[in-house]
């Protein structure tokens, strides 16, 4: 009876054990689980106040949505369309980081005016990351005999990552304070680069890295005066130089320079 005994304890004594140790697992499992779903919760925090964090376009911008006898702005799925005179040239723009699309109207109404329809894209989280093949589906839905892709900063770098592997779609890029990071070399595809004298934001040495990826028909334009921040209008950028150009100035020099490459395919452009 004793041995019969000592057995049933010794079985009850292991069984505790297991439950013990099953608790033990069940009660660290769910700390893991609820560090994850912290985390989760923190990362998605950070990442909503920081796309919510963006640069606005200037109250001015607003006179331009309305468009003008020569240019309409029509609101698409991809942002906007600015349908001006012309119907064999289009330009496809990607805005910088962090900055409202809108805010590229003005500059892009100077293009369309002169012949050259404009797709201003809206990029998801305000992040041409997110939205770099939206050029695809513009391109399937409008007939154009040839396609720029443009860009301003991170965007800039964005549309010049989309056109090196689809060179055979694209006939020029026009790069607004960025760089490339992927070849653009093909017979007959035009790239400028354009940025000011007082762009404290763009990366110098990325510039000159980057021109060993140029096509053979490749200038830069730098506009002296000129900053990171008045190719758009929504005021001064953080980290940026002083401009001593006028934003109006610096906007009306950049498409000169583009429309050189898009119309006259004119090489070299001028420096200003």
């Amino acid at each position: 009876m004793i041995e019969y005994s000592m057995d049933i304890n010794s079985i009850y004594e292991k069984q505790n054990n297991i439950e013990s140790g099953i608790c033990m697992k069940q009660k660290y499992g769910k700390r893991i689980l609820i560090s994850i779903l912290v985390v989760i919760v923190v990362v998605c925090g950070a990442f909503a106040f920081y796309v919510n964090d963006y640069y606005e376009a200037d109250t001015s911008v607003e006179d331009y949505l309305s468009g003008n006898d020569n240019v309409s702005v029509i609101s698409t799925k991809e942002g906007l369309f600015l349908d001006g005179k012309g119907e064999e040239k289009a330009l496809i723009f990607y805005p910088g980081a962090k900055v409202e699309y809108t805010a590229y109207l003005p500059m892009l109404m100077e293009l369309a005016e002169e012949g050259v329809d404009c797709f201003l894209v809206k990029m998801p989280f305000h992040l041409a990351f997110f939205g770099m093949n939206k050029a695809d589906t513009i391109m399937k839905q409008y007939d154009y005999d040839q396609w720029y892709l443009s860009g301003h900063s991170l965007g800039g770098a964005m549309a010049a990552y989309y056109a090196s592997s689809h060179l055979d779609k694209l006939d020029g890029l026009a790069l607004f304070g960025a760089y490339p990071t992927k070849e653009l070399k093909k017979e007959g595809f035009l790239v400028v680069s354009i940025y000011g004298s007082e762009d404290k934001v763009l990366n110098m040495k990325k510039v000159e890295e980057g021109r060993s990826y140029m096509p053979t028909q490749y200038f830069e334009v730098c506009l002296q005066g000129g900053s990171h921040s008045q190719f758009g209008n929504y005021g001064e950028q953080k980290g940026d130089g002083i401009a001593t150009m006028s934003r109006e100035e610096q906007q009306e020099k950049s498409v000169e320079a583009v429309l050189k490459m898009i119309q006259e395919h004119s090489w070299p452009l001028n420096h200003y």
